[in-house]
Order: structure tokens, then C-alpha cells, then sequence
């Protein structure tokens, strides 16, 4: 009788043994499907954001110089800011598209 005990406790260490690894395991997904945080969005959308408007005002800055030095018909100003925008976001989605495939490919790494 003294076998059945130890029987018992290896059973229930094996049980414990899978309930917090399930339980860690469960901790680790959710954290790595969790969001960064506040200050990561706050970051990413400043990051974004001058990404589009440095271009921008980069364009609206050389149209005003063109339009003092070469007047015409066309406003060089307003050209150059749809210019400089279109640039800006298409620099802002490049790098957001980079950094959504990074996050994936990590995701997936972790996944496997």
C-alpha cells in the first residue's frame, strides 16, 4: 500500500506540472497577440506623421521660392505641396507595410 501514494503524487505532480504549462503557454500568446502599448502607437503615428509632412512642407518651401524667382501662369507653390504630399505618403505607407511584414514574420516564427 505504500506504492499507491506515490503512485498519487506523481499523477497529480504530472497534472500540475501541465496546468502551468498550459497556463504559460497561454500568458505567452496573449502577450505577443497583445498591443505594444500606448507610447508604441503614440511613437508609430509620430513617426507617420512627419514622415508625410516633412516632404510636404519640404514642396510648399521650394514653390514659394520658385513662384518669387519664376512667376507664371501655374503656382510652382501649389504643385510642389501635392507633390511633396504625395511623396510623404507614399514614404509613410512604405514604411508602415515594412513594419507590418516584420511584425508578422516575427509572429509567425513565434507561432511555429
Amino acid at each position: 500500500m505504500s506504492e499507491k501514494p506515490e503512485t498519487e503524487s506523481a499523477q497529480e505532480r504530472t497534472t500540475l506540472s501541465r496546468e502551468v504549462g498550459a497556463q504559460a503557454a497561454r500568458k505567452l500568446k496573449a502577450r505577443r497577440n497583445s498591443t505594444q502599448g500606448v507610447w508604441f502607437g503614440l511613437g508609430m503615428m509620430g513617426l507617420v506623421g512627419w514622415s508625410v509632412v516633412v516632404p510636404t512642407l519640404l514642396g510648399a518651401a521650394l514653390g514659394i521660392w520658385l513662384d518669387n524667382r519664376h512667376p507664371g501662369t501655374y503656382s510652382w507653390t501649389l504643385m510642389l505641396l501635392v507633390i511633396g504630399l504625395v511623396v510623404g505618403c507614399l514614404n509613410a505607407w512604405h514604411w508602415v507595410d515594412k513594419q507590418g511584414k516584420a511584425m508578422r514574420e516575427e509572429q509567425e516564427e513565434h507561432d511555429e
